[in-house]
């Protein structure tokens, strides 16, 4: 009994020495989220204006023609995975990865990963790699989302691929993340919208030197933007999982120490009801 008793006292120990860090966690998480969070939501409007512009011109111009709006030149996909650098974040990797695998399948693909766990997945699964120069996502600036884009327009250009997917999580709500994919280039779905409009309002902006060149000296900007854009909307995300991940986990180990406890209390009272009994069974033998 006095072996199992210690026992349990070691567990509970070890269950607090865990609420601790799991709280330490929760606690690092919540404050950086606010920050993170206002940072994803100052981005967003900006970068869907710059979307709105760059379909304004490929749409509205008779005479445009660029090759990252023209027709894929090849099937080949490259995917920009936006994961975390570390776990215990609930399932907020694990969710992106499927949600990528679900896009990607059947199809001839690489990947540009940003983030540890990304570099590690696609390194296991053996699939091809663009660069692993940007693995750590806590380190990504905005200059190197303008690296990255220059990586992914000169390869595009060069026909290495022929469309570029943006795979991340995005931040809805402080308890609910969405990992989604989004196209970005080649921008061939915007031309079919001028199916629906008159030709009355084609070509009443004018470009200089001319629209192609304006459209291929933005495209570059306009991907590194999004991809910023998915940098912080993933951070923040990451943040708000993993503070739910861990607030989840510390309240359980709450409720395991309460049980462990209870257990020990009882052990206990079992263990001294039994020496209060052999001690009155051996008064009663004398």
């Amino acid at each position: 009994m006095a072996a199992n008793m210690k026992a349990v006292k070691l567990r509970i120990k070890s269950v607090q020495s865990t609420m601790q860090i799991t709280k330490a966690m929760e606690l690092v998480a919540s404050s950086k989220l606010r920050k993170a969070k206002e940072r994803a939501e100052v981005c967003r409007p900006y970068f869907r204006t710059l979307h709105s512009t760059l379909k304004d011109i490929a749409v509205n111009n008779t005479d445009f023609s660029s090759v990252y709006a023209a027709e894929a030149r090849s099937e080949k996909f490259c995917y920009v995975v936006i994961a975390g650098d570390r776990g215990l974040a609930g399932g907020y990797n694990a969710n992106l990865f499927k949600r990528m695998e679900e896009d990607s399948a059947g199809r001839d693909y690489m990947v540009l990963p940003v983030g540890k766990k990304a570099v590690e997945y696609f390194n296991r699964r053996k699939i091809e790699i663009v660069t692993e120069e940007f693995g750590e996502i806590a380190d990504i600036s905005v200059g190197d989302c303008f690296a990255i884009a220059d990586i992914l327009c000169r390869k595009f250009r060069e026909g290495e691929f022929g469309h570029i997917e943006l795979c991340y999580t995005s931040f809805v709500s402080m308890l609910s993340q969405q990992p989604d994919v989004f196209s970005v280039l080649p921008l061939t779905d915007l031309k079919n919208d001028s199916e629906t409009k008159s030709s009355a309002t084609r070509n009443l902006i004018l470009y200089e030197p001319g629209s192609t060149e304006v459209f291929d000296a933005i495209v570059p900007e306009y991907l590194a933007g999004l991809i910023y854009g998915g940098v912080c909307d993933s951070l923040a995300s990451e943040l708000a999982a993993r503070r739910t991940a861990m607030d989840a986990a510390t309240k359980n180990a709450g409720e395991m120490i309460d049980q462990l406890n209870l257990f020990y209390n009882r052990a206990r009272q079992a263990s001294i009801t039994q020496e209060i009994t052999e001690i009155v069974a051996g008064a009663e033998g004398l």
